[in-house]
């Protein structure tokens, strides 16, 4: 696409916006989740959680079939809900047995409770490099990062694309490590067949406001491993109170949580699951297209499938190529954006495209200052870690180099997005580069 540079001045230098409109918003909610959530309500019965060893330990009605259901669709043996997806993490890493002096190999670019999860339970979270065309956590860093501390791997589906199961999983297997898969960004995804969420030992999806299906906030946790849904049930439901009447003998990680979903939510989720597929066509749909006009691009790389794979498309990832044009991806993202208008709903968090994605997440002040519980630094400091700590600026090459300089995400491809629009997007890219000698001055 071409404009001419004299009578199309770049909007961040007071010329004419390409969208003058705000972008559509990802409204997924409509009148059957209305009609749910009205049954519900004329129950009466709003939760039915008891935090003891009794018939509704596990939950009321909406609860249970939403368990049900998630687990039909996703091919697994056990399904639990949970009031976050941070919840489920931190269910996922107490099930497995961790504790003080542990380490767990984590990511560096995900949101950050998969990076600090293990922090609830004493363990160390030790940083791995990402892929540079997938960005999910990179394998060979993984097997480098591995000592006799280390009891786990959290391996995130970055932006709706699965880990490498196979290379990861073999990994674990070999130093027999879980495998918890933060699945929160693919629903629907697929590695070689098998949906995301279910190829490690345990998997959690979330369900927050601005996921694929959501239900305002809330989780779910899956996995095949009896004893692991077990333990995730209790840590998630006052555990400390119940495996004494329960008759529960081991006591590792059951202090538990009040980490339950509400009949209204379990509601909501069930007619959400049965949009999942609808919604993912549309959205895939939009994502094609964009990846096709993209490409044509000189200074662009649209995101990379890994082979055999289904990637979902949380953010529609893109490669910046500075050495192209001459200006940087921040120079150039934000007079992109100057071109365009915000979301519906979602105006006061601007142009929904980022440089990057979040500071790679060694960098947080969290790791940098070796502050967690109280003020000794424990568990950093604590004496029953052995290990030793490596936190610094430079300690994931390629993380940081797609932070800080050629990575572009955007969310600008969710249904109802059309046509007109993802043309909008288009045009703002091709009218910045076709007039990037003003940026260069």
């Amino acid at each position: 696409m071409k404009f001419e540079k004299n009578n199309h001045k770049l909007a961040i230098h007071g010329g004419p916006k390409i969208r003058t409109k705000l972008f559509p918003f990802y409204q997924t909610i409509g009148q059957e989740e209305i009609k749910a959530v009205s049954s519900v309500l004329k129950t009466g019965v709003l939760s039915k959680y008891l935090g003891a060893w009794h018939e509704d330990f596990y939950g009321g009605p909406e609860v249970r079939r939403l368990e049900k259901e998630w687990a039909k669709y996703f091919g697994v043996k056990h399904a639990i809900s949970v009031n976050s997806a941070t919840s489920g993490l931190y269910c996922a890493v107490g099930a497995c047995g961790l504790g003080p002096g542990d380490e767990v190999i984590v990511s560096p670019y995900s949101m950050c409770i998969s990076a600090s999860a293990p922090l609830v339970y004493n363990a160390i979270p030790v940083f791995a490099d990402i892929e540079k065309d997938f960005f999910c956590i990179d394998p060979e860093s993984v097997e480098s990062k591995i000592t006799e501390r280390t009891k786990a791997i959290i391996a995130v589906d970055i932006f709706g694309q699965p880990y490498d199961a196979d290379k990861i999983n073999a990994i674990a297997k070999k130093h027999n490590l879980y495998v918890i898969e933060d699945a929160a960004q693919a629903p629907g995804a697929e590695y070689k067949g098998r949906m995301a969420g279910t190829l490690g030992d345990i998997g959690v999806y979330s369900l927050n406001y601005h996921k694929h299906i959501h239900t305002g906030e809330g989780g779910m946790v899956v996995t095949d491993n009896d004893e692991l849904a077990e333990k995730v049930r209790l840590i998630r439901n006052h555990a400390e109170a119940v495996v004494g009447d329960k008759g529960y003998s081991s006591l590792v990680n059951m202090i538990g949580f009040n980490f339950r979903m509400t009949e209204v939510e379990a509601a909501i989720a069930r007619v959400q699951l049965k949009k999942l597929d609808k919604l993912l066509e549309a959205r895939l749909k939009n994502v094609e297209y964009l990846s096709e006009k993209f490409s044509k691009f000189p200074f662009l790389e649209p995101a990379k499938v890994r082979p055999q794979c289904k990637h979902v498309f949380y953010k529609h990832p893109l490669k910046y190529k500075e050495e192209v044009v001459g200006v940087s991806r921040n120079k150039f993202i934000e007079a992109v954006k100057a071109e365009l208008m915000p979301m519906e709903s979602r105006e006061n968090q601007g142009v929904l495209i980022g440089c990057g994605y979040v500071k790679p997440l060694y960098l947080l002040p969290l790791y940098q200052k070796l502050i967690g519980f109280g003020d000794k630094g424990c568990p950093f400091k604590c004496s029953f870690y052995k290990g030793k700590l490596d936190y610094s600026e430079g300690l994931c090459p390629v993380t940081e180099k797609m932070h800080n300089k050629e990575l572009i995400t955007h969310d600008l491809m969710t249904p109802p997005f059309k046509k007109k629009d993802l043309d909008d997007l288009i045009s703002a890219f091709g009218k910045v580069y076709d007039n990037i000698s003003e940026l260069k001055k």
